[in-house]
């Protein structure tokens, strides 16, 4: 019998639930789009497949992703290529939706150091986002992902060397905010107190932590996992204490966090997706409380180790004993709040 390739649809569908609360309204605040990334693509259909997969998905926000880009243009202006690319998407996932999910929000990427050398082209590149995004524009994200041993890494960051320190980068920042524009942070778990400065040193900027700081597991890091979670504990508890910073619940299936479904036989079911990651959830809703946490999917990087459905199910399941007016907010008002994706 031949082995089903981890993260394909047969691979997927060994693995199929009954859905949990169906009629819950969610909005999921992390997806991508994009073509030929993991020997698939990932556009509207594939993403109506998920989004329409038994949860009430209504709206979802888009998270760049650098494709797309349009690499005829000056190069502080490439990256609108995507937002201009999600925003006619946007336009025909809601004419097309026959209550479908629709995309309701797009954070875009361009480089704020720019604010350093020169305000002139950030300010530029900013206003060709917003005109190119149909008003669907809600912040910059601009990783600062980077390791010391990225050969070890299946998604390698590729930021600079403390780019949350850098003081261009602050300036972009306080640019950003200035127009009521958030900031996503996508770093690994080692870069959480470099995060922690930055929030405290530019408190008039809205941000949202991705991915939980991205705890590694994998390479260097695979022999040490309970320490890192220890300290792991100690940043999320630090970082919470700023008020200006949100936290997204979701992104740890991704290979590199080290749970090593993407090399499974079959991808988990939502009771062991939650025995194994329980305990980065309650203990970061525990410091941010729940109407500063929003699940999110991270589809499809996480697709490569959990069904859609499977993933929603298991964030209802650590959910259930939260009041009415808590899981409101963590499966959909934080996100429509933050994201102003009121219609």
């Amino acid at each position: 019998m031949t082995a089903l390739e981890p993260g394909s649809d047969s691979w997927l569908d060994q693995v199929k639930e009954d859905i949990i609360d169906p009629e819950r309204p969610i909005i999921d605040p992390h997806h991508h789009i994009w073509r030929k990334r993991f020997n698939t693509d990932y556009v509207l259909e594939q993403y109506w497949n998920d989004t329409n997969s038994g949860h009430n998905i209504v709206k979802t926000l888009f998270m760049e992703c650098r494709a797309f880009y349009d690499k005829d243009a000056e190069e502080h202006l490439q990256s609108v290529g995507e937002t201009k690319y999600i925003a006619d998407l946007a336009k025909q996932s809601k004419a097309d939706m026959q209550n479908q999910a629709y995309i309701a929000a797009i954070v875009a990427h361009t480089d704020l150091t720019r604010a350093g050398d020169s305000e002139e082209l950030l300010l530029e590149a900013i206003e060709q986002h917003k005109l190119s995004s149909n008003g669907l524009l809600r912040g910059f994200r601009q990783s600062a992902a980077r390791d010391k041993r990225p050969e070890d890494l299946f998604i390698v960051g590729s930021a600079p060397p403390y780019l949350h320190g850098k003081e261009s980068f602050r300036k972009g920042l306080r640019i950003i905010a200035e127009q009521g524009l958030s900031y996503d942070s996508w770093h690994y778990h080692h870069q959480n107190l470099d995060f922690l400065d930055l929030a405290r040193d530019v408190p008039e900027c809205t941000m949202i932590l991705d991915h939980f700081g991205t705890p590694l597991g994998v390479g260097i890091y695979r022999s040490c996992k309970d320490e890192i979670f220890q300290q792991w504990k100690e940043d999320i508890t630090e970082i919470a204490k700023c008020e200006n910073v949100y936290a997204k619940l979701g992104g740890l299936a991704m290979p590199d966090n080290g749970f090593g479904w993407h090399k499974a036989e079959r991808p988990p079911t939502s009771d062991e997706f939650v025995k194994q990651q329980q305990r980065y959830y309650m203990h970061t809703i525990e410091c941010f409380g729940p109407e500063r946490c929003m699940f999110e999917s991270n589809f499809p990087v996480d697709k490569l180790s959990i069904n859609y459905h499977v993933l929603w199910n298991a964030y209802k399941k650590m959910a259930q004993d939260f009041s009415e007016a808590e899981k409101q907010a963590m499966f959909y008002g934080t996100a429509e709040k933050v994201y102003s994706m009121r219609d």
